[in-house]
């Protein structure tokens, strides 16, 4: 495996920011076009899977192409099938690479792109692969976040062939029980919510069953569902948050769960916070649960209400998808973002930092 390059960030005090305020509107096609060189890097889909384990962030190339050529005069896609192709990118070294790729197997080993990256010294949207793997893990998302000062529910985590996870939990039901990896809500269902341990085991053997996986247990948190979008300043540091609220419906044992069927056939609601109070402590603890995974560029940390109304960390995702999902709804929610213009900013942002005067940011949105 190739050595991690970029160390992790320093920690910064988070808590004293204030968050309200509007980004700038950006005009993106009044500017000359930048003489930057552009590269979408993309991975073969044999059989055209839905989901690839290698890729974090499924990209229409062509429709990212189509907005970027507007303001990059060179921005080109390239589908990386040998070793060969990303020893040929690494000549070419353009200013930035666009991708949701993770990592490439090649007769059997891995190569992951932002390693490749890293040691050629070539700039990309995203965190590295060591921010990745901490909060792959969500069991060991959690324990850094515990570590850090950052609310999170009680946790246990269950490995295969253990013995009864009953004797292992150290809190009372209910508990929520899902994978310990994963996204997109996969092996979370309306048996999540748990009351006993019949209904324990049965939860845990599925997952173990069908997901082949670790399985994380955690106090179930009874109240608002929130997601909250990153936006990191790339030159001073500065973040930005964006809360947004998840309102699921409610299933048949009446709880609100966002599973995989309700994302699935997209059935949950998103809004704005109003609530300025309650925008603020969202926007606090989706800061510092993105530092303290050593986060970089944009994500999104997921965040729900405890009984007496604390946000709680509950999941983070550094490489969110760039569709129309919820990160792109926090952007537009909260800063008025147009889709080419989140595309567009995540692309300047990076490519600043090897030269170009990056996007001010409000203000009221810096630390």
């Amino acid at each position: 495996m190739i050595t991690q390059i970029r160390p992790f960030p320093k920690k910064t005090n988070l808590l004293e920011s204030n968050v309200s305020g509007k980004i700038s509107k950006f005009r993106y096609q009044s500017e000359p076009k930048k003489k930057q060189i552009i590269e979408i890097i993309t991975v073969p889909n044999v059989g055209r899977q839905q989901n690839q384990k290698n890729v974090a962030i499924t990209l229409d190339a062509k429709l990212i192409q189509s907005i970027l050529i507007k303001n990059y005069s060179h921005v080109r896609i390239t589908e990386v099938k040998t070793p060969k192709c990303l020893v040929n990118l690494a000549k070419r070294k353009p200013d930035l690479v666009f991708s949701g790729v993770k990592y490439f197997e090649f007769d059997g080993d891995q190569v992951w792109l932002n390693d490749f990256l890293d040691l050629h010294k070539i700039s990309y949207i995203g965190s590295n692969h060591a921010a990745l793997d901490r909060e792959h893990n969500k069991g060991l998302a959690k324990s850094l976040i515990k570590n850090a000062g950052i609310s999170t529910a009680d946790y246990v985590v269950i490995k295969p062939n253990s013995i009864s996870a009953h004797n292992h939990l150290r809190m009372a039901y209910p508990v929520f029980v899902k994978p310990i990896i994963g996204g997109d809500s996969i092996g979370i269902d309306e048996l999540s919510v748990v009351f006993n341990r019949q209904q324990l085991d049965a939860k845990i053997n599925q997952i173990f069953s069908l997901l082949n996986c670790d399985v994380l247990i955690e106090g179930y948190l009874t109240g608002r569902e929130f997601s909250v979008g990153i936006l990191e300043d790339e030159l001073s540091g500065n973040l930005t948050a964006m809360p947004i609220e998840i309102i699921a419906p409610k299933n048949n044992r009446g709880h609100r769960l966002l599973d995989f069927d309700v994302k699935r056939l997209d059935q949950e609601t998103v809004t704005k916070v109003k609530n300025k109070t309650l925008h603020e402590k969202l926007s606090k603890v989706g800061k510092s649960a993105f530092v303290a995974l050593g986060g970089r560029s944009f994500g999104r940390i997921d965040i729900k209400l405890c009984a007496k109304g604390l946000p709680n960390f509950v999941e983070a995702n550094l490489m969110p998808g760039l569709s129309k999902g919820y990160f792109y709804r926090s952007c537009a929610l909260n800063l008025g973002m147009t889709y080419d213009e989140m595309i567009l900013l995540l692309c300047r942002n990076r490519v600043s930092i090897s030269g170009e005067k990056t996007i001010s940011l409000d203000k009221t949105h810096r630390l």
